[in-house]
């Protein structure tokens, strides 16, 4: 038997984006990061400071910037310190942050503009950095003072701005979860070590937050935070919560917040820990178990607070500490955080309905009955795959008068094709999915959807080609010419060895032939080690439907060699009697018998598609190539890791050599989408596509499979 595969196999999602650049291209794009960088290199090579540290050396003070330089006349300081590193160990941090914001920053924005940001961050941050500390170190204030003799050298305010103003150009919600990021780690660095450089990285990242917001070309319309950035806000709010409480009890630091001075036990901090580890998630959900116990350990801890700043007057009193000085510090900031973070939870409360248990989670639409589906499907009719939607395992729900059918597998609710809807409702429709899918708690994508589908998806929606439609069109379908020799060649052998085609409902079929097909599906399915795949891959049992077509290939003797099944393709009902139209057929089984006819399934496609043309109908669908797209499509570094994925799963399922074999029937391409929020939800989609298509897998069969692809291949 060989291994020709019914179509619509489980594809991974196929990225479209830029081809990786090649060297020269690097090198013509990054003039201004790579002259930077060589520099940096140069300097610390020739002054030693890349193996011994530069403010160790007597000529530090003379390069490096801060307020005693500025005292004694040393502006060139603010040209001189970016070219230096005041210690070998921060080389292997500040590379990264030069390369990354620099180089992300120029190959955006180009060279001139970059070295723009470049000297503005850095004039901003050193100079704004130097300004604070000259109005406030008068005050006494220990931080203060100590920081207004500091010197410091290196390029990070500039690189940090570069980053900032890079990570303006991403697309939601990319951008906000980077800016969250830039914001933590600064916000962290300055409240608790709080050197020189933390502070003068704060004021360059305020400046190129606010910049990058102010100036119209990186401005995006503001408006309320939709329900998945309330909970992407207090996701970052606990994790950063629980890392500012451990570095509180065991970092020791002596920066704007005092000394270290834990007032918090160690169980404290460990129940504070523990807790937000085991609800994070479910915060980021939206379960509305984890948001009240979030509410619930954010009160309980500003209560603590409180209670601890009520004991401060008596520790002084009774002089178990010298000032309040040195535990006010280690009070404040988790209070202000708890305090910022309780805030968000309440104003974005809507967020976070999810039940708990897992089979609450449903869309809160009009629930609708396979039958109910399928007469609206008749009523405004559909794509090739939308007769798919009528299968088992599949969920209905109402989207205005149309209809929108999805599976949910690991936390994704996956719609099948597009929603079954009339012209121009796609967008409300997909609007209206997303919506309920998010307020369930679950990711929502879709699956093998039409170009239309594509362009109607929400804003921030990204599509990928998953697969390419092979549609062939049957008014004047003759096979005429060179292109269709092969078809020709297995229809005249056909007829010379005796082989009839025959078009048949198999539910009314004898029971001798039904064995045949059953027997013929389960060796091949043998084959593959694997149970037969579903989701959009029928099986015999699909092909049993009366609506169904099969077209088989039997022999004098009544031997079954070949099998197709053929489901039909709605298009809009009759606009003035209001009956169905079938306007065309798609390709779902196809299955051959092991030693029988050689290229049976030629001659039965070939065969159905004559048969079809003969009817009036339109179309006919070969179903999509999986992991096939355009040969002009660019390649992407997810494209990249698919083509992997498909040469390992070659050897099992043939999708490759299934797409060129139905080229012999000259058909025209249609791609086929995975329309999806971004690429963070990938990784959970492809997790849900392979429940889809394997729900009867175990984990053991999925690694076997694996592995005997992998030696095949």
């Amino acid at each position: 038997m060989t291994d020709d595969v019914a179509p619509h196999a489980a594809p991974a999602p196929s990225q479209q984006g830029p081809a990786r650049p090649g060297p020269v291209t690097v090198l013509r794009r990054l003039p201004f990061t790579l002259s930077f960088l060589a520099a940096l290199l140069a300097v610390g090579i020739l002054s030693g400071s890349l193996w011994r540290a530069a403010s160790d050396q007597p000529w530090y003070s003379q390069v490096a910037t801060g307020l005693p330089a500025f005292a004694e006349g040393r502006w060139w300081t603010l040209v001189t310190s970016p070219f230096f590193v005041d210690h070998p160990l921060v080389y292997l941090t500040l590379l990264p942050l030069v390369v990354g914001g620099l180089g992300w920053a120029e190959w955006r924005f180009g060279a001139l503009r970059t070295a723009g940001l470049f000297i503005a961050g850095h004039l901003v941050g050193v100079l704004g950095a130097a300004g604070i500390l000259m109005l406030v170190s008068p005050s006494g204030w220990h931080w203060a003072v100590a920081l207004s003799e500091a010197r410091d050298v290196g390029p990070s305010c500039g690189a940090l701005a570069a980053l900032v103003f890079a990570i303006a150009t991403l697309r939601a919600p990319w951008r906000l979860r980077a800016r969250l990021a830039v914001v933590l780690w600064v916000g962290i660095s300055v409240l608790y070590l709080g050197q020189l450089h933390d502070l003068e990285h704060a004021v360059a990242m305020v400046a190129a937050l606010f910049a990058s917001g102010w100036i119209p070309a990186f401005r995006h319309p503001a408006g309320r935070p939709s329900e998945r950035e309330w909970r992407l806000l207090a996701f970052a709010g606990l994790i950063a919560v629980g890392v500012v409480q451990v570095i509180d009890l065991v970092v020791p630091y002596n920066g704007p917040l005092g000394q270290n001075e834990p007032v918090a036990s160690g169980l404290d901090v460990l129940v504070d820990v523990v807790v937000i580890a085991l609800i994070a998630n479910g915060v980021r959900q939206g379960i509305r178990v984890a948001w009240i116990c979030a509410l619930a350990l954010g009160a309980f801890n500003l209560l603590t607070a409180a209670f601890g700043f009520a004991l401060v007057p008596l520790l002084v009193e009774f002089r178990l500490i010298a000032s309040p000085a040195e535990i006010l510090g280690a009070l404040i900031a988790p209070a202000a955080l708890w305090a910022a973070l309780l805030v968000i939870l309440i104003a974005g409360r809507g967020a976070f309905r999810v039940p708990l248990r897992r089979a609450r989670r449903v869309l809160a639409a009009e629930p609708l009955t396979t039958a109910q589906a399928t007469a609206r499907l008749r009523t405004f009719g559909g794509g090739t795959i939308s007769w798919m939607t009528t299968w088992r395992g599949n969920q209905h729900v109402s989207a205005g008068s149309g209809a929108i059918t999805f599976q949910a597998h690991a936390g994704v609710a996956i719609m099948l094709g597009d929603p079954i809807v009339a012209p121009g409702e796609h967008r409300a429709a997909f609007q209206e999915f997303a919506g309920l899918s998010q307020r369930a708690g679950l990711i929502p994508c879709a699956f093998s959807a039409s170009a239309t589908s594509a362009a109607a998806v929400p804003e921030g929606w990204r599509s990928v080609i998953v697969a390419e439609d092979t549609i062939v069109d049957l008014p004047g379908l003759a096979f005429t010419g060179k292109p269709w020799g092969a078809v020709r060649t297995a229809i005249n052998r056909a007829s010379r060895e005796g082989i009839e085609f025959r078009m048949v409902r198999l539910a009314d079929e004898p029971w001798s032939v039904l064995a045949q097909v059953r027997a013929i599906s389960e060796q091949w399915t043998g084959d593959k080690g694997l149970p037969e795949m579903r989701f959009t891959l029928g099986t015999v049992d699909e092909a049993l439907d009366p609506e169904v077509w099969v077209g088989v290939a039997v022999d004098a003797e009544g031997s079954l060699h070949g099998v197709t099944s053929w489901l039909p393709v709605h298009g809009p009902a009759d606009p003035v009697t209001g009956e169905p139209r079938v306007i065309g057929w798609t390709l779902d089984l196809m299955r051959r018998r092991d030693g029988g006819f050689g290229p049976v399934m030629e001659y039965l496609i070939a065969s159905s598609a004559q048969h079809f043309s003969e009817q009036g109908y339109e179309i006919l669908s070969l179903s999509g190539a999986p992991l096939v797209r355009p040969e002009d499509a660019a390649a992407g570094p997810v494209d990249q890791v698919l083509e992997q994925l498909g040469g390992l799963i070659e050897p099992l399922y043939g999708f490759k050599s299934l797409h060129r074999f139905k080229q012999k029937f000259n058909p025209r391409s249609e791609s086929l989408y995975l329309l999806f929020r971004d690429e963070g939800d990938l990784p959970r989609i492809g997790i849900a596509l392979t429940r889809a298509y394997l729900p009867d897998a175990s984990l053991r069969d999925l690694v076997a499979s694996a592995a005997t692809a992998g030696k095949d291949a």
